[in-house]
């Protein structure tokens, strides 16, 4: 690709006369997909040029994983055409992988006891003679690996043993290998660190640079303003809106994908605050917090910002019980407490909400009432056993006041959305009727929808006189939602700006330096 191309892609620009006459790379007509009671995508239809990064947004049930299953024959639409440089595509994964489709899903698709060439080449070794030829696999796997940046792995290194950044590369490095020319990352930066993100990025220019095609599917906004050459927004099965990035605002993007604007986004509202709830003074938890001190009202919403490593969410965890602390106080109600486990941070009105919620959060086999209880049992419980009558109306008293979208209690929490999954755990948090609700990164992993809609829980529950703690990594929620933010520097908290007093480049100056401009 020449200079002028590359320059008009970046720019989000449609590609010149000469490319433009060409066949595009992918173009889908009138894709119709339906599931029983569900209409999943209702005719979309989109084109992606060689060299160019479309990003694919909308909220969870928009259709965009319907799309991209269709796309890789995992799906069959009901109606509608697939093309590829013109050549209808035949039905089926198989086809799909050979006429240069991959698929990047968030979970990732690779086998941790297998090699990393064998997972680069899983089904499809080299072979000669009915004998697989290990040389060339390791030749091709080196040169896949290297245009990924992947030059220092061995390709006869067991996966499993490479850490999650690289091993999210490796799946990369598979397209590649299979020389695809249509590479889809699904939500491809989810478990990545700011670090590992920009190099993932560096990569997807280098393949665009190639003249790949890349769709991009984010929730995160500032990823498809950094990284997309034009967006496509997908509401209700259907597409909405697709321009170039150079003619997209934020306020435009969130308005096509939930038909609000902006300004209803962040739902604070100025309110009354009660005395203080929790006095945090001088508290120390090694190896990271150090002499904290901060204190919360009733009704109030404190977020506290800082980079990655600052302590956030170690200080959250001392204060909960989950960390030991070594000096400093805890008051709550105007009473010092001591508190060294989760239990007894529950017992002085404590509740905390882990920033992985699949991980620390949630069972994920257990029903939504299984998990909505498990901070209640006691509550629940005569004579010692639980009442599940009791328990049954707890979890439909949450679900109808957090709207978790589900078919019953009894459904499977693994098997909700993220947004809901993140319902269910304040539905289960609220249950306890705490005094400090502490909300560690609450929005991570979810659509644009299910933001508003947490937001607004928070709203409520800080109306209701809750103390609301807020941790996040996201400047404009913590700016669009807090009373007051602190900010966290190597493990202490270096400022505090009210809400009037904050913005981004005063919490970043803090956070980056420890000390104000």
């Amino acid at each position: 690709m020449n200079a002028q191309t590359a320059s008009q892609y970046q720019a989000g620009a449609q590609p010149d006369a000469d490319t433009g006459s060409r066949a595009p790379l992918l173009h889908m007509e009138g894709i119709v997909k339906s599931f029983p009671g569900v209409k999943a995508l209702r005719g979309v239809s989109l084109t992606l040029h060689a060299g160019h990064v479309m990003a694919i947004v909308g909220e969870n049930g928009a259709g965009k994983s319907s799309l991209i299953k269709t796309l890789s024959g995992a799906y069959e639409p009901d109606e509608g055409t697939i093309e590829i440089n013109g050549q209808p595509l035949a039905r089926g994964t198989h086809a799909a992988i050979d006429a240069g489709v991959a698929v990047i899903y968030q979970e990732l698709s690779l086998i941790n006891d297998m090699t990393v060439a064998e997972n680069l080449f899983l089904g499809r070794m080299p072979a000669r003679n009915g004998f697989v030829l290990r040389r060339d696999a390791d030749k091709r796997a080196r040169e896949a690996l290297a245009q990924v940046g992947l030059d220092m792995v061995s390709p006869s290194m067991r996966l499993g043993d490479l850490p999650l950044n690289r091993r999210q590369l490796v799946e990369v490095a598979k397209a590649v290998a299979r020389d695809a020319r249509i590479l889809v990352m699904d939500e491809p930066t989810a478990a990545l660190q700011a670090a590992d993100i920009a190099n993932l990025y560096a990569v997807v220019r280098r393949l665009r640079a190639t003249g790949m095609g890349i769709i991009f599917i984010s929730h995160h906004l500032e990823e498809v303003f950094e990284l997309a050459d034009s967006a496509v927004v997908m509401r209700d099965g259907a597409t909405v809106g697709e321009r170039p990035m150079a003619q997209w605002t934020e306020q435009d993007l969130v308005q096509a994908m939930v038909a609000r604007t902006l300004d209803s986004f962040y739902p604070w509202e100025p309110r009354d605050y009660g005395p203080v709830v929790l006095d945090v003074r001088d508290l120390a938890s090694p190896p990271i917090v150090r002499h904290a001190s901060f204190s919360v009202r009733a009704g109030e919403i404190v977020g506290i910002a800082g980079i990655a490593g600052a302590g956030r969410t170690e200080l959250l965890k001392a204060i909960f019980g989950a960390h030991k602390v070594t000096e400093g106080e805890i008051w709550i109600r105007g009473r010092k407490v001591a508190i060294h486990s989760p239990v007894e941070g529950m017992r002085h009105g404590l509740v905390y909400t882990a920033e992985d919620r699949k991980l620390e959060g949630l069972v994920l086999d257990a029903s939504i009432e299984e998990n909505i209880a498990l901070s209640s049992l006691k509550a629940l419980a005569t004579g010692g056993f639980v009442r599940n009558a009791r328990k049954r109306t707890l979890a439909q008293d949450a679900i109808a006041r957090f709207a978790v979208r589900a078919p019953s209690a009894l459904q499977i929490t693994g098997n909700l959305s993220g947004g809901n999954q993140q319902k269910v755990i304040l539905g289960r948090a609220s249950a306890t009727q705490p005094a400090v609700i502490m909300l560690d990164e609450p929005t991570r992993g979810i659509d644009v929808g299910a933001k508003t809609e947490i937001y607004s829980h928070m709203v409520s529950m800080a109306r209701a006189g809750a103390a609301v703690v807020m941790v996040s990594s996201e400047l404009p929620e913590l700016l669009g939602m807090s009373d007051r933010v602190l900010v966290m520097h190597r493990g202490r908290i270096v400022t505090e700006l009210p809400r009037d007093k904050a913005d981004s480049e005063t919490v970043i100056q803090w956070a980056t330096t420890g000390v104000g401009a």
